[in-house]
């Protein structure tokens, strides 16, 4: 195919785009049009990358209600409630719930998660059922898994001899939750003992780290620690980071520059953490999302996940990334124009790296991934929640959207309402 007229994220207009081969083979103005060449014309609206969220939990998404609903709204009713849940699942449901769960994503032009997956269930039903669907969504979706001991490694029994077998099973990356942990030193104790099991098998880390307000949760100090140690560099990152929210000023600006120089990964859940932290306040309320804005400054490369879609930990969600960015940008005031394109990277390139989507890009010779949005630049994308006019993988169409209008018949004046700024 070759689409014509578009504008690409960085600010060029005017830009074609040629696919042949399931690969982008050219880019540029005026490109000419191979024979047989399908030709779409891109009006001006905004290419993108495809959407990707750092951040997922599918083996619990579209399990609200199950076995019943989260009354409180809380973290811990959340975590108790998948605990009730844990014995009454069956590999059919949790297959055809991230099923329908992945259709939603390609929908939205999310074609990259990376989900964690509860080990701490001896069945390992759910990892499982999750690894049957990566291999089902190969075609259209990559789909990443973390071993991830909800219950604690060390908290819950045979957790680490279920991770284990996860990983051996094919999981990908090893995950962990030490603030969980029944103390603090057993905290850092399975930070070091799962960044070692990674290091051994030459695998990544991605661990829910500081989820919490406590101010002197120290789990991402020990997390750079290890992977300094352990040469982990670009391998590793750290989920929430909740607690960072509370720390003092001084500690952070020497915990920041630590995390830089183990280039630490980092993921803020915008929607989740401000609705599941601070529920200990009165006011003046924390609303518990990282220090995204400092963490970029220092050079931390920070991406933001999804987290939840309507299941115990939060009813809402519709796999829809532009959504994450724009309550991101609200709640860390990245109001300026390169802080909102910042907040549009963290849901593109920033948590591609994260991933390490090798083949990810609008560049010549990779992969024909992308999304065309009704929008003009990425601002605009934010503030529109734009439509997906077509989603594209591998130079395959997978969806398409008709233009988001509005037909007015207004008394005298019957108008049709375009809501992009120009165009």
């Amino acid at each position: 195919m070759l689409i014509r007229n578009l504008r690409l994220p960085d600010g060029r207009s005017g830009q074609d785009l040629l696919v042949q081969d399931a690969r982008i083979a050219a880019i540029g103005p005026s490109l000419p049009a191979p024979a047989g060449v399908e030709i779409i014309d891109g009006q001006g609206w905004l290419l993108s990358p495809p959407f990707v969220d750092a951040h997922f939990h599918m083996d619990a998404t579209l399990s609200y209600g199950l076995p019943r609903v989260n009354a409180s709204g809380t973290l811990l009713e959340g975590i108790a409630l998948w605990g009730e849940l844990k014995p009454l699942l069956t590999q059919e449901a949790l297959v055809e719930r991230a099923l329908a769960y992945c259709d939603w994503a390609v929908a939205k032009g999310l074609l990259a998660i990376r989900s964690h997956v509860d080990v701490c269930d001896p069945r390992l039903l759910a990892v499982e059922a999750l690894l049957h669907v990566r291999e089902r969504v190969k075609p259209y979706l990559d789909l990443q898994l973390v071993a991830f001991p909800q219950d604690g490694v060390l908290r819950a029994p045979g957790a680490l001899a279920n991770l284990t077998r996860a990983l051996d099973l094919g999981v990908d990356v090893v995950g962990g939750i030490p603030h969980f942990e029944r103390t603090m030193a057993d905290g850092a104790a399975s930070v070091k003992l799962l960044c070692e099991l990674a290091a051994e098998r030459g695998l990544m880390v991605d661990m829910h780290c500081d989820e919490s307000d406590d101010p002197l949760s120290r789990h991402i100090e020990t997390l750079a620690f290890e992977t300094q140690r352990l040469g982990l560099q670009g391998r590793v990152t750290g989920s929430h980071l909740s607690s960072m929210h509370s720390m003092d000023n001084y500690y952070v600006s020497k915990l920041i520059p630590l995390m830089a120089e183990a280039r630490l990964h980092a993921v803020a859940n915008p929607l989740i953490n401000i609705t599941l932290q601070g529920r200990h306040d009165s006011y003046p309320k924390r609303r518990g999302m990282t220090r995204v804005p400092e963490l970029l400054a220092a050079g931390v490369n920070v991406g933001f996940g999804h987290d939840c879609v309507m299941d115990p930990w939060y009813s809402l969600g519709s796999g829809d990334m532009l959504e994450v960015a724009a309550m991101g940008l609200h709640v860390a005031q990245m109001t300026s124009q390169a802080g909102m394109k910042a907040c549009f990277d963290a849901v593109t390139a920033n948590s591609a790296r994260i991933l390490g989507l090798a083949d990810y890009g609008l560049e010549v010779g990779k992969r024909a991934d992308f999304v065309l949005l009704q929008a003009r630049d990425p601002v605009e994308a934010i503030r529109l929640r734009a439509q997906r006019l077509l989603v594209v993988r591998g130079g395959q169409v997978l969806s398409r959207c008709a233009p988001a209008r509005a037909q007015l018949n207004l008394p005298g004046r019957p108008t049709e309402v375009d809501w992009t700024l120009s165009r």
